[in-house]
């Protein structure tokens, strides 16, 4: 881990899903929604708070073992036009023809190893978005703690809007939101964000956004993070920031 002399105080990197579930229109919900997340006043407030030790953002996306691709490569944010530079790449994208699978065990490697190019940093931390489980390649759980060493890694799941919502689709939402809090997110802070549905995907960015930039005190900095340890609740459901399921979710090992 980084130590508060290093360039920067976070180094952020966004995993947009592009499988097949994610129709052309969703897929634009997502650039839109993370580029419009990024701009708010708020949460712009919160990126350029310490110029000084600024965070670094990337983006990439996502869907089976051997489909990923990079974005916006890293970039500091010292300031609203470095802020915006990475907004318009992120908005600009255009979707390349990749698989229809989910690879969520890959889809955190490839994240992962992208921090070997990144600024020294005081925190890293992966936000992983997906409205799915995952069914290519290693699952999640089976990706080593020791791969994801010091590396804090959040999901914004995306289910269907509140129109449809109901019966089925609802329990399956609740399922796959216990699903990513237990396979998926890592690190003692760890958490979970919901959009209910595409449409909401800027709401919810940016409710995971103001909770990732809280201002870090260099002289009080954070120790390192330790691996997550699969199954340990204390490693993944943290007071501060759980997002809560209703009710007990019975969640099998896919």
């Amino acid at each position: 881990m980084a130590s508060a002399q290093d360039a920067c105080r976070l180094a952020l990197q966004f995993g947009l899903d592009v499988s097949g579930s994610v129709s052309a229109a969703e897929y634009d919900l997502q650039l839109q929604g993370l580029a419009a997340a990024l701009e708010d006043a708020e949460v712009r407030a919160a990126l350029l708070a310490m110029p000084q030790v600024p965070v670094a953002l990337s983006a990439y996306e996502w869907s089976g073992r051997d489909a990923q691709r990079l974005l916006a490569d890293w970039q500091l944010i010292r300031d609203e036009a470095d802020l915006s530079m990475f907004a318009n790449q992120v908005r600009g994208a255009t979707r390349a023809v990749m698989g229809v699978s989910t690879g969520l065990g890959t889809a955190l490697l490839y994240g992962q190893a992208r921090f070997a190019n990144a600024p020294g940093c005081l925190r890293r931390v992966i936000d992983i978005s997906g409205d799915g489980k995952s069914n290519d390649g290693p699952r999640p759980q089976d990706v080593p703690a020791d791969t994801l060493d010091g590396t804090l890694v959040n999901a914004l799941v995306i289910g269907p809007d509140q129109a449809n919502a109901i019966g089925a689709q609802a329990t399956a939402i609740t399922e796959l939101i216990a699903y990513f809090q237990a396979y998926v997110i890592r690190g003692p802070e760890a958490f979970v964000e919901v959009a209910v549905g595409y449409d909401d995907y800027a709401a919810a960015m940016k409710r995971k956004l103001l909770k990732e930039l809280d201002v870090i005190v260099l002289g009080q900095a954070r120790p390192p993070m330790r691996p997550s340890t699969p199954g340990k609740a204390s490693d993944r459901h943290p007071p501060r920031h759980e997002r809560f399921v209703a009710g007990p979710v019975p969640v099998s090992s896919p």
